[in-house]
């Protein structure tokens, strides 16, 4: 990207006073233009004017040609339409002259020394709006959306955190929804994708290289002749003192530890936490309401093969174990973990005691801390500080619990105790937690490690994640958070994260922070979510838009291969189905293969005339007893398919149901046809695995008997090869587009430099 050009004249020179922020000041336009121009940023040749007689002239000696647009220039005016203070269309010398001096005539003496701006009046039908803004807590963003007369009714905006690469510019013009806009439109050439992600550079590079610039408004950029081009510009600067942005501090928020990153919590602290020799539960209760008895309860439950110690005030016997009336009854060097279900006034001494018998883990459970105002958030900070002091990892307090199937160790105070798996869970609230290891239960595709956060007063959601990353337990991140403290240390530790291993992550609270303000303001476009957002996929993270969906993703991630590109067949026993699940795979950024014509010939080989002959391949009810998992392997073993999508497993199985409940059975042949027909769902269900696993290629089963007969031994025997079967076509299509979006990632990593 160009870099900035010396200039004498300092275009700060020419800004006015302060704006209703007192630490913002506004450039005219002019000064805009002049200060963006040095970072490459295209605009339409222009001359400045202080009489019509001297418009005129100008425009003559430039060669400028009519119509022309005239602006009034000046120290304070930023929102010139609103006054009237543009002229279009002005065809001849004569109607500039009569604009100029209108132009000039309606200014105000608040507007300070102006002038007039006369540039060509070009016509495009493609307009953008283009910016920059600073984020409170993501700082320097840049913008690119649809402009015009739909801005507001649309707001089609892609943003990323600054600085950005053209990679980056590049994603930010394919995240544009209306892509038509792209292409060659009404007669115009398809737009320069180079120029426009050129100009997106250039603003990043200019917040980079002037720490005065706070935003950014290039509104409307028009595309002419295929090139954008900047009409208007406002720059918005602050005075260097009264530059820092302090990040906000909204409720519920994750904990970033961004002034620790330079100290990660150690390997040697988690695996006390995930893995330990022996586990006590502090204030274990004979009340089977009570977290004490609940907790202890899980654990034994769920097979932990570690020593079990628990403590209460009377040393009475709960569930078959002694406990003891004081941490200092224990013995040395036994236990790594503590879960503590004591009030907070006694957790202190709880932490100091553990320390002194070698515990190295504590999982605080209790309530009352930091979520309970200003009492609680002094005992919080207590406790972080001892805990930091005797050398313990604190997770929570006013967390839910661990859960770790390696160690077969569920530490927490509900249910369930998943299935083991790959799935590494990490979350701000406890109940996503138990939704996730629903999901797993369900589905029968594991989890490795889960765990709430709770206030995450020592430990956060970053921590965990970032733990995973190194975990050989774990292929897949998979977290729920809510509001963020530092939004730019969010940002990075994610994509470190993602840069090892996927990440999915769900987000609440999400917020149109600038619905208020008008919505050609890029400031406004740049909602907190749209922000996070945009950050999120630069960052490589995977987001879903539900809990469901997000436990889906990182199913697929941790059962499937990635795809090494985007073209989809789709398989299906009916028509119906198919149809739907093509247009799910138009609506997303994958591709239905066009049947290369040597497929489409060894297919006509295994399926009679009637089949469909295209993509979706419905096999009209024309399989016989070894067609689907032939038809499969065809499929999956050419080069030009990346994924498919299986569709009609467990229907013969559904009817073999119907059959062997009925009154009828098992005479008149129908346990031999029962039998064949599970047996069948069976087969076609392991050949999808095997052939996916022989190729390399994703292949998603999906059918609603998923969940509405789970038994049926289609469905049944997905997960018992460890994958998901997806409830839904649609459902597939989306978690197979996760992980294309994830694959695009990886080859835009290995195209640009990431630090």
């Amino acid at each position: 990207m160009s870099q900035p050009k010396s200039s004498s004249a300092d275009p700060a020179d020419s800004r006015g006073p302060e704006s209703t922020n007192s630490h913002l000041i506004t450039l005219s336009e002019q000064a805009s233009k002049l200060l963006l121009t040095q970072y490459g940023i295209p605009f339409l040749p222009e001359i400045t004017a202080n009489s019509g007689p001297d418009a005129v002239d100008a425009a003559r000696s430039m060669g400028m040609s009519y119509p022309v647009v005239a602006k009034l220039n000046g120290e304070t005016i930023a929102h010139k339409t609103e006054r009237g203070l543009v002229k279009l269309g002005l065809s001849t010398p004569e109607a500039l002259s009569i604009a100029v001096e209108e132009l000039l005539g309606a200014a105000r003496p608040e507007d300070g020394v102006v002038s007039v701006l006369v540039a060509p009046m070009v016509k495009s039908n493609r307009e953008f709006i283009c910016g920059c803004a600073t984020d409170p807590q993501f700082g320097p963003t840049v913008l690119l959306g649809v402009g015009g007369v739909l801005t507001e009714a649309i707001a089609d905006v892609s943003i990323r955190l600054c600085p950005i690469t053209a990679v980056d510019a590049n994603e930010m013009i394919d995240d544009l929804r209306t892509q038509l806009l792209i292409g060659p439109f009404r007669g115009e050439p398809a737009i320069d994708r180079e120029a426009l992600a050129d100009l997106l550079v250039g603003l990043s590079d200019s917040l980079m290289a002037e720490p005065r610039i706070r935003s950014i408004d290039l509104n409307p950029v028009l595309i002419v002749e295929g090139r954008p081009v900047a009409v208007d510009a406002l720059v918005e600067t602050a005075n260097l003192e009264a530059a820092k942005v302090e990040p906000a501090d909204p409720d519920n928020t994750v904990q970033t530890r961004s002034s620790e990153l330079s100290k990660p919590i150690s390997a040697e602290l988690f695996n006390a936490l995930f893995n330990p020799r022996g586990v006590v539960i502090a204030g274990a209760s004979t009340h089977p309401g009570k977290f004490g008895f609940v907790s202890l309860h899980n654990l034994l439950t769920s097979g932990y093969q570690g020593k079990v110690f628990a403590t209460n005030r009377d040393g009475s016997e709960v569930l078959g174990v002694k406990c003891v009336r004081s941490i200092d009854d224990l013995p040395d060097g036994e236990i790594d973990l503590v879960f503590v279900c004591t009030p907070k006034e006694a957790n202190v001494g709880v932490l100091r005691a553990c320390a002194a018998k070698g515990i190295r883990a504590a999982f605080v459970t209790s309530a009352g801390y930091g979520e309970s105002g200003p009492e609680g958030i002094a005992a919080q900070a207590e406790l972080v500080a001892v805990a930091a002091e005797e050398g313990i990892l604190l997770a929570g307090p006013n967390g839910q619990g661990v859960v770790s199937t390696p160690s077969q160790l569920c530490a927490q105070i509900v249910a369930p105790y998943p299935p083991a798996g790959s799935i590494g869970v990490a979350s701000q609230s406890g109940n996503f937690v138990s939704s996730f290891l629903n999901w797993s239960t369900q589905t029968g595709v594991g989890i490795s490690r889960a765990v709430s956060a709770g206030n995450a007063a020592a430990t956060t959601v970053p921590d965990f994640l970032e733990f995973y990353c190194s975990d050989p337990a774990t292929s897949v991140g998979l977290s729920y958070v809510e509001g963020i403290s530092d939004g730019a240390a969010f940002y990075q530790r994610m994509r470190r994260v993602a840069q090892t291993k996927p990440l999915v992550l769900v987000k609440g609270g999400a917020t149109a922070g600038g619905a208020k303000a008008a919505a050609s303001h890029t400031g406004s476009l740049a909602s907190d979510d749209r922000v996070f957002d945009g950050a999120m996929r630069q960052a490589g993270v995977i987001r879903a838009s539900t809990v469901e969906e997000g436990f889906e993703a990182a199913a697929t991630f941790a059962t499937q291969p990635v795809p090494t590109g985007n073209r989809v067949v789709v398989l299906t026993t009916a028509g119906g189905w198919g149809v739907v699940t093509a247009d799910a795979i138009h609506e997303s950024d994958l591709e239905l293969l066009t049947l290369p014509s040597d497929l489409l010939e060894a297919i006509n080989t295994k399926l009679p005339p009637r089949w469909s002959r295209s993509n979706p391949v419905d096999l009209a009810g024309g399989e016989t007893r070894d067609t689907i998992p032939e038809v499969l392997r065809l499929v999956a073993s050419h080069p030009e398919v990346d994924a498919i999508i299986y569709l009609g497993l467990g229907i013969q199985s559904n009817q073999a149901k119907m059959m062997r409940d009925s009154g009828f059975y098992p005479d008149h042949g129908l346990e031999r046809i029962v039998n064949y027909h599970q047996r069948q769902d069976r087969r076609f269900a392991q050949a999808a695995a095997d052939i996916s696993m022989e190729t390399g290629k994703p292949i998603l089963a999906a059918t609603e008997l998923a969940t509405t007969d789970p038994a049926n031994p289609g469905p049944a025997t997905v997960r018992e090869t460890g994958r998901l079967c997806y409830a839904s076509a649609n459902r597939a299509v989306t978690a197979l587009e996760h992980l294309w979006h994830y694959r695009q990632f990886q080859l835009r990593r290995s195209a640009s430099s990431f630090d």
